[in-house]
């Protein structure tokens, strides 16, 4: 939750402003400002004060007790000009917040943390526990001093200045391991315990079982990344809260799933029981890995038979793909889940042109893979290459990346052994669109005119189902210099079934600084003006010329009711 607090007319109308946009996330506090700012500390993960910075040091220094745990702070002056991270940049989110603050207000966020500041990410947001010297390993980072980096495991990471060798390091490991001088330790979520519990265990006996059996094999319970245990077993009180304590997820699985488990110590008590010969081991083990502690049973100081058991799997480690799209061009047509993971990603793969278009957003030390027209395919292997090796892979390109780009033969590449992400851009036909006016108002369907990986036949086969169906047309790679004749045999096709004063839109280059849009028809259209480009939409019957707007009704009747 964020406390808002404000001490001005002016604060409360930008403080109404955040409560309107997040009414979820959001709770107002009002009476004295010292008052309110003292409840919001105790009570909220974060605060937006709409006051002085000098106000809000002396009210909230006081009460400062530890980064890890405090709430993050935002001050927002009077004027509404400025959105600043006072206090917990990372551990409390602040700068993520001022910025949103600053997006919603149209105030400039003030973030002062360092690695923030020189878009380097913090050794304390890279999503993993970490333990050791964060602030001397994070300052030479900054100043660019050798930084070794030390994964026993290939989990994901964003780029990073890292080196082979280096007077620091930062080392990734669930091995119960001391950090060293001048170490920064990250601890993977690798480790999976299966749990089992008679009804009724208590959650000490769960919760010592767990965490002896992990200490005891030399692991760190800080790299535990769920529980696992059986769906008779979800709503089981003492795996429930032990999971709660150990801050991770319950994650259940059926019997019968785990009966399918071969496992090295089944037992006739949980067949009996829930229907699977194995508990502890079989949803250890379910979504494979390496059995590092088999079942082990809890021990009682009063004698009585064991209530727990608990085995341990270490996970094997996913590299992550995220198949991004950039949109048509324009910087603000990229979205902000784009960009977050063009910041998250350590190896960045794409076509040369489109990577010069983000390559400002990209935080140092991202590891770039460029090439030009024509190696999608080499492009789409090289990524999940990368990607099965551990690292954070983003895979761009134009419009969404799954229309006529990456996604497709980048899915036909990749397997079930690494997280693939998809994220949707604004497409070149939809970006068209809204340059013409409202052409797609009605069904509608994109071709390419490209007869490169798809034989003519069959793009002529559909532009004829489409002509046929009345359907809009957006034609995509419509003319080349090396293909002149696909474009005018295509227009003729849907002239076979429409008017001649059909109108057709015809954008370039669509919203980049050179674009262009103009309306014409079906026989006034001249290919010889359209070229790679371009995007040529065709309307259907009902398509009209509105005040030179291209629009296509919802409906074959004008006079229908909006819905």
């Amino acid at each position: 939750m964020i406390g808002l607090i404000s001490a001005t007319a002016a604060g409360a109308v930008a403080r109404d402003r955040l409560a309107t946009a997040w009414p979820d996330r959001t709770r107002v506090y009002e009476g004295p400002v010292a008052d309110a700012v003292r409840a919001a500390f105790a009570e909220c993960e974060q605060l937006v004060c709409f006051l002085a910075t000098g106000a809000v040091v002396r009210l909230v220094a006081p009460l400062l007790g530890d980064k890890a745990s405090d709430p993050g702070v935002v001050c927002v002056d009077e004027g509404g000009r400025f959105a600043v991270s006072l206090v917990g940049g990372h551990g409390g989110g602040a700068n993520e917040l001022a910025r949103e603050v600053g997006g919603l207000l149209d105030a400039l966020p003030v973030v002062t943390t360092a690695t923030d500041a020189v878009g380097l990410p913090g050794l304390d947001t890279l999503g993993f526990p970490v333990e050791g010297d964060v602030a001397a390993v994070s300052r030479a980072l900054l100043d660019d001093e050798p930084v070794a980096l030390r994964a026993e495991s290939p989990w994901p990471l964003p780029g990073l200045r890292v080196t082979a060798e280096g007077a620091y390091s930062i080392r990734l490991t669930d091995r119960l391991v001391e950090p060293a001088e001048r170490e920064v330790v990250l601890r993977p979520p690798s480790l999976v315990v299966g749990v089992g519990a008679s009804k009724g265990a208590p959650v000490d006996e769960v919760l010592g079982l767990v965490e002896a059996a992990v200490r005891d094999a030399g692991l760190s319970a800080r790299s535990i990344a769920e529980l696992a245990t059986v769906d008779a077993k979800a709503s089981e009180p003492g795996i429930v809260e032990a999971a709660e304590r150990l801050g991770v997820p319950v994650v259940t699985h059926s019997a019968e799933e785990l009966a399918a488990v071969e496992v090295p110590n089944p037992s006739g008590a949980p067949l009996a029981a829930v229907g699977t010969p194995s508990v502890a081991e079989a949803a250890a083990l379910v979504g494979g890995g390496e059995l590092l502690v088999p079942k082990r049973k809890s021990q009682r100081a009063d004698g009585l038979p064991a209530m727990a058991t608990c085995a341990v799997v270490r996970r094997p480690a996913r590299g992550r793909l995220a198949v991004v799209g950039l949109g048509p061009g324009a910087r603000d047509l990229l979205t902000p889940r784009a960009k977050a993971e063009l910041r998250r990603a350590s190896v960045l793969v794409g076509l040369d042109q489109y990577v010069d278009q983000i390559r400002d957003l990209l935080r140092p030390g991202t590891r770039i893979l460029e090439s030009g027209l024509g190696a999608e395919e080499e492009r789409a292997r090289t990524a999940v290459a990368e990607a099965r090796k551990g690292q954070a892979v983003a895979l761009i390109g134009s419009g969404d990346a799954g229309v006529y780009a990456m996604a497709s033969p980048a899915l036909a590449e990749a397997s079930d052994d690494i997280d693939v992400i998809g994220v949707p851009g604004v497409t070149a036909a939809l970006a068209a669109a809204a340059i013409l006016g409202a052409p797609l108002g009605h069904d509608h369907v994109s071709i390419s005119l490209s007869d490169l990986h798809t034989p003519w036949e069959v793009i002529e086969r559909r532009v004829r189902a489409a002509a046929e169906a009345d359907i809009v047309v957006t034609f995509y790679n419509p003319r080349s210099r090396g293909r002149d004749w696909q474009l005018p045999k295509a227009l003729a096709i849907l002239a076979e079934h429409r008017t001649p004063a059909t109108p057709v839109g015809v954008v370039r280059n669509a919203s980049r600084p050179d674009e262009s849009g103009r309306l014409t028809t079906l026989a006034a259209l001249d290919p010889a003006t359209v070229d790679m480009m371009t995007v040529v939409t065709v309307g259907n019957t009902a398509t009209r010329d509105i005040a030179g707007r291209m629009v296509t009704p919802r409906g074959y009747r004008w006079q229908e009711e909006p819905r």
